[in-house]
């Protein structure tokens, strides 16, 4: 299991892919390209969320807030990212995930940008992301990588440490 050792002050969360199977949902880009909301809605979780929500809210009393970095659809009207930003936040209360804060920013979007400025210099925040490329281009701190990485075990394993 990936070790780290950081000042986190937050964990970054991606959505689709990381929390939500949005890619496991038929015809998922069609609809997406369509503006369809309906992927965002019936997408499964990818871990088993009781167990992520007990490990989640012990970082949160611990002082680790989590916020959700997630992309709107490519190339979508002002409603669609709407529609969009609703639907995602509404997976999130109906599947329980704890989150402090909810960023849903354009495609394409430097997900550091979103929350550079709630961290002082000596700060460190998680990535928790799918894209190799968001990885590669995230300078706030570590990252892991969910294809790869039990997420679940992985965050158990790091409240033990900072306990």
């Amino acid at each position: 299991m990936k070790e780290i050792n950081v000042n986190i002050k937050m964990i970054v969360w991606d959505m689709d892919g990381t929390i939500a199977d949005l890619y496991g949902v038929e015809n998922w880009l069609p609809m997406l390209e369509n503006e369809i909301v309906l992927p965002y809605e019936i997408a499964k979780p990818m871990w088993d969320m009781e167990r992520l929500a007990r490990v989640i809210k012990a970082l949160q009393a611990l002082g680790i807030e989590q916020r959700i970095v997630s992309w709107l659809a490519k190339d979508s009207s002002e409603e669609y990212k709407t529609e969009v930003r609703r639907a995602k936040r509404n997976w999130l209360e109906e599947n329980a995930f704890p989150f402090d804060h909810f960023h849903g920013v354009q495609f394409g979007a430097t997900k550091a940008d979103s929350v550079r400025k709630f961290l002082a210099d000596d700060e460190e925040a998680l990535l928790i992301d799918d894209s190799f490329a968001v990885r590669k281009g995230w300078t706030l701190g570590e990252t892991v990588n969910p294809t790869e990485v039990n997420v679940v075990e992985f965050l158990e394993a790091l409240l033990e440490s900072l306990t």
